[in-house]
């Protein structure tokens, strides 16, 4: 009895260090290893696929809006040439510059600031990004929507490629890059293209099967979100449809087709998941072969060349550049030094670059290096929080300041066109301006939000914005970036109001910024939003009723 009651006591005392020590206790990490040859390889193939995809669809590029594209497409793989002229190339390797220059853990306000002080033009996104740095509006507000009417657009998504193909085998660093990068111009679905673009190529060092790595990528982002949603339905429609590729496009088009908030009311669609579910089609449907991937996506249409730019980018990294045909290989290696405009980089040189940095996030997060191969520490794929930049947010209509009874304007107003007419001719009508203090322009709406729109001009000033009697925001339009110039562009806009009547007011300062030439503030319509249940949300495939 006495030794029973001994060994529980020392069972007491030890047991407490024994659970402890278990507790405490961690499994070895999972890893995978790369050899640096096939890591290159892979590398080299993700790049050559943006430049020769890019250029295979810029002859088409918004030639079919709502439709597929059907006539005939002339490339050869020589035309590689002409991606040291896109901005699919030029724009993510200043992101890259950017990191050569600061570091790999560069703070998105200098990605931002070397992208807003390039000498090329923006677009979209992009462009509201630029502008919003010189505005004072820094990450991650440039790419809210409070402040980026172009949230969900197609920006990062196509300027994401660079942050994949550094993170192979790491979907979660690769997230967290692309969370930093991304805000910078998008939020919600524009991140998420990024976010996903950048998951496609993580995880295609390691899988050869395309619909798996699509599949895997999918983690990375909210299945709430509109962007994994259509991704999911373009995967239905091909197991459905798996030999026509047309009736698919059909079907996605009636329901996700008219979406988009940017160019509300137009045929023109810049929005990230539209054009991110034509990249899924031409992996699905290309089975593998380069030029079949990127003709579906180019004849998808939209934008026909940033498309099959990442489409082919994914299937390049999966094969790498020694699994592309021969004259692909040849065609790409022939300019292998030569630069991108806008940039100090070359192919060869951002295939080294992305491998050193690959390299070094693979050490951060637990890999190592030795120079035969890269040891990747496993990560789980977590998915990203939510973010939906307009929720039930649709397009109502539009009312031009030169339509009647639509605008009221205090003061002198003249009228702008840009086609040297006589400006009297409401032909040619584009805006009116004003530079006196106090004049106002006065538009009452029914509706849930607005997008005032007017011209960003180097001789350009600023209005005071009210909404309903509160003054909402102080507004600048000069913009001579790049020497660039806009017009028609977003000046203010606002949503989640009451759905009743309201009144918006424009009032001339009269001051501009020293660099202004003049101080004048130009309008040229105004948007205006209601907020519903989207058609997509109850929306069924004929193959579903």
């Amino acid at each position: 009895m006495k030794n029973i009651l001994l060994r529980f006591a020392i069972l007491l005392i030890i047991l407490p260090f024994i659970s402890c020590t278990e507790t405490n206790k961690s499994p070895a990490s999972e890893s995978r290893t790369i050899k640096t040859e096939v890591l290159r390889d892979k590398i080299a193939g993700g790049w050559a696929g943006k430049m020769l995809g890019v250029t295979y669809g810029a002859p088409v590029e918004f030639k079919a809006l709502c439709k597929t594209f059907e006539d005939p497409i002339t490339w050869v793989p020589k035309d590689v040439i002409g991606s040291k002229w896109q901005d699919d190339l030029y724009v993510q390797l200043t992101f890259l510059m950017t990191m050569d220059k600061y570091g790999i853990d560069a703070p998105a306000k200098k990605f931002q600031e070397q992208f807003a002080k390039a000498g090329y033009e923006l677009w979209h996104a992009n462009v509201q990004a630029r502008k919003n740095y010189f505005d004072s509006i820094f990450p991650p507000q440039s790419g809210h929507p409070d402040y980026n009417i172009h949230a969900d657009d197609i920006d990062f998504q196509i300027e994401a490629d660079y942050i994949g193909f550094m993170c192979p085998g790491m979907p979660q660093t690769s997230k967290k890059l692309a969370d930093k990068v991304g805000h910078i111009m998008n939020y919600g679905d524009g991140v998420y293209g990024g976010i996903f673009i950048g998951a496609l190529y993580s995880q295609a060092y390691f899988e050869t099967d395309v619909t798996r790595v699509i599949q895997q990528a999918l983690h990375s982002i909210p299945a709430e979100s509109d962007y994994a949603k259509i991704i999911n339905d373009v995967i239905l429609l091909h197991s459905h449809y798996p030999t026509d590729w047309r009736a698919s496009w059909k079907e996605l088009e009636e329901k996700w087709g008219s979406t988009h908030i940017c160019e509300a009311g137009a045929a023109f669609n810049i929005d990230a998941k539209l054009n991110g579910a034509y990249i899924i089609m031409g992996l699905l449907y290309g089975e593998g072969d380069p030029i079949k991937t990127m003709e579906v996506t180019a004849r998808c249409g939209q934008d026909a060349d940033c498309n099959p730019s990442n489409a082919l980018a994914v299937l390049g990294v999966i094969k790498g550049l020694s699994g592309l045909p021969q004259q692909y290989r040849e065609a790409v290696q022939n300019m292998g030094d030569t630069l991108f405009i806008h940039t100090d980089y070359t192919f060869n040189k951002a295939v080294d670059q992305t491998i050193k940095y690959a390299k070094e996030l693979a050490i951060q997060n637990g890999g190592s290096v030795t120079d035969t191969e890269l040891t990747i520490t496993v990560q789980p794929n977590q998915t990203y929080p939510l973010e939906i930049a307009f929720p039930k947010l649709v397009f109502d209509h539009k009312v031009s300041v030169f339509e009647n009874n639509g605008w009221q304007f205090k003061g002198e107003w003249k009228n702008f066109n840009t086609n040297n007419e006589d400006a009297n001719n409401a032909l040619y009508n584009e805006a009116k301006f004003s530079s006196e203090t106090g004049n106002e322009a006065v538009l009452n709406f029914e509706g849930t939000g607005i997008s005032v729109c007017g011209n960003w001009h180097r001789e350009c000033g600023k209005a005071d914005i009210y909404i309903d009697g509160e003054l909402k925001r102080t507004i600048d339009e000069y913009f001579w970036f790049a020497k660039q110039t806009h017009n028609d562009m977003d000046l203010y806009h606002i949503t989640n109001l009451k759905n009743e009547k309201h009144t918006l007011r424009v009032v001339v300062k009269g001051e501009k910024r020293p660099e202004a030439t003049a101080a004048n503030v130009y309008l040229s319509k105004a948007i205006i939003f209601k907020n519903e249940d989207k058609k997509n949300e109850n929306f069924k495939f004929s193959f579903q009723h």
